[in-house]
C-alpha cells in the first residue's frame, strides 16, 4: 500500500511541474527534428519516468496523432535499417526510442525547397537516458545498431501501407552520411540493398514555410 501512495505522490508532483522541469526538448540544425529526454525520478527501487504525453507533445513538439506502434529487434551489432519513408498521402512522422541496446540514428530532409534539403542529423539513442527522436513527415529515417539484440520502438502518425512504402539507398553518396560501419560488413535486408538513390526519385515532399516566418 505504501508503494502505491509513493507513486501517487510522484504523479502529483509531475502534474504540478512545468514541462521544462520534467522533460528536456532540444533541436538540431534542422529545426523540425527534436530530441526529447524525459526526466527520471529515482529512488532506492529504481526510477519512474513519464515517457509519453499527448497534450505535451501537441503543445511543445507537433500537433499530430499517432496511430500505430512498431517495434524491431536486430540480432546483430552492425545491422542497418533504412533509409525509409512513406509516400504521401500516407507519409509518416516517427517518434523513435530504444528499449534495449543502442543505435546511431539518422534523419535526412527530402522536402524540395527546404533550406536544409538533403542535409541530415545524426544522434545516438540508447537506454541510458531514454531519449526519443521526433522525425516529421518529409524525412528519411534509418539507424545502425551499436550492440547485439538492440530493440527499437517507435510511434507513427500513419498506418503502414505497402503501396506507399519507399526508401533511399543507405549509402547514397549525394547524402554524405558518415555511417560508423564498413560497407562490406554491414547487415542489410535485401530490400534495403536495392533502394534507389535520392536523385532517381521524384519529389514527394515540398517544403512549407512555417507560418511564424511569413513576411
Amino acid at each position: 500500500m505504501l508503494h502505491i501512495l509513493v507513486e501517487l505522490v510522484e504523479l502529483a508532483k509531475i502534474a504540478d511541474m512545468r514541462y521544462e522541469e520534467w522533460i528536456k526538448i532540444s533541436g538540431f540544425e534542422i529545426p523540425e527534428i527534436k530530441l526529447i529526454v524525459p526526466k527520471r525520478f529515482s529512488d532506492t527501487r529504481g526510477y519512474f519516468s513519464e515517457m509519453w504525453s499527448e497534450r505535451l507533445f501537441r503543445e511543445e513538439v507537433a500537433n499530430v496523432t499517432f496511430v500505430q506502434d512498431n517495434q524491431s529487434m536486430s540480432t546483430k551489432k552492425g545491422t542497418l535499417r533504412g533509409l525509409h519513408f512513406q509516400k504521401p498521402p500516407l507519409a509518416q512522422g516517427k517518434l523513435v526510442r530504444v528499449l534495449r541496446g543502442s543505435i546511431y540514428d539518422v534523419a535526412v530532409d527530402i522536402r524540395r525547397g527546404s533550406p536544409t534539403y538533403r542535409r541530415h542529423i545524426v544522434t545516438r539513442l540508447d537506454t541510458a537516458e531514454g531519449a526519443q527522436l521526433w522525425v516529421p513527415p518529409g524525412f528519411l529515417h534509418g539507424f545502425y545498431t551499436l550492440e547485439d539484440e538492440t530493440v527499437v520502438f517507435y510511434k507513427v502518425t500513419s498506418y503502414y501501407s505497402p503501396g506507399h512504402d519507399a526508401g533511399v539507398l543507405w549509402n547514397d553518396p549525394d547524402l554524405g552520411i558518415e555511417w560508423p560501419v564498413d560497407s562490406n560488413r554491414v547487415v542489410l535486408s535485401e530490400k534495403d540493398q536495392r533502394h534507389p538513390r535520392l536523385r532517381d526519385l521524384p519529389d514527394f515532399f515540398d517544403y512549407q514555410k512555417p507560418l511564424c516566418c511569413d513576411e
